[in-house]
């Protein structure tokens, strides 16, 4: 029986090298993008969860919340801009991802069947990130701490959770700031001497998602190229 597997944020980056990863002969995948809707809305998680569902026939067995955003907010703007900003980001990469696991472990619950959670939070939940993105940063962390929680309340259940927190990627996303920032600077930090490639991730989502230790659930993994070590 193939693996039922649910993946946002895929259109490109690291959500798209986590789709091809996952996508073998033994999976059935639903890649969704933004194209499939905004997660800015608080209803759209939900109608993309039945949506998804109904696409994989009824049955999900894995979840990989891997959509997010990451814009500079910075602590000058206007009171209600930067409140709005700061909502925005939460509800894209924290709430949004919140409502997912949420359907997954009810759904496992209903069917009595067991399942997986990757959830794809940032170095910065640990680390923090620029005086622009606290919001980012904030965000990240809660969801390290949600995928524990996941991962100790259910375990008794089948219903394994996982973390992974990459430093910078090779991706649209990662050059602006890079460049930005001062990308020469920033990778003088990074003691392997360069960046993550999507791929990299990619490889432990799949392992994650698939092969990867019952007894490792609440794992969160780095890849960072040691920039960040704990």
């Amino acid at each position: 029986m193939s693996t039922h597997i649910l993946i946002t944020g895929a259109s490109r980056g690291i959500g798209a090298a986590i789709a091809e990863a996952l996508s073998t002969g033994a999976t059935k995948v639903v890649a969704l993008s933004s194209a499939d809707g905004d997660l800015s809305d608080p209803a759209t998680p939900d109608r993309l969860w039945q949506a998804s569902l109904d696409r994989l026939d009824g049955r999900i067995d894995v979840l990989v919340n891997n959509a997010g955003v990451f814009e500079a907010n910075p602590l000058g703007d206007p009171n209600a801009d930067w409140l709005a900003n700061w909502n925005c980001t939460m509800q894209v990469n924290l709430t949004a991802s919140a409502q997912l696991c949420r359907h997954a472990v009810l759904h496992w619950h209903e069917r009595g069947a067991p399942g997986r959670i990757v959830n794809i939070a940032s170095r910065a939940a640990y680390r923090g990130d620029s005086p622009a993105h606290w919001h980012y940063a904030a965000s990240k962390s809660g969801m390290v701490a949600m995928t524990k929680t996941i991962a100790r309340a259910y375990a008794k259940d089948g219903i394994l959770a996982f973390a992974i927190c990459p430093g910078f990627t090779m991706t649209g996303m990662a050059d602006d700031y890079l460049a930005s920032r001062g990308g020469d600077k920033l990778l003088a930090d990074i003691p392997l001497g360069r960046v993550a490639m999507p791929d990299e991730v990619g490889e432990m989502v799949r392992w994650c998602a698939l092969d990867a230790p019952a007894s490792m659930t609440g794992a969160v993994l780095d890849v960072n190229g040691a920039s960040y070590v704990r």
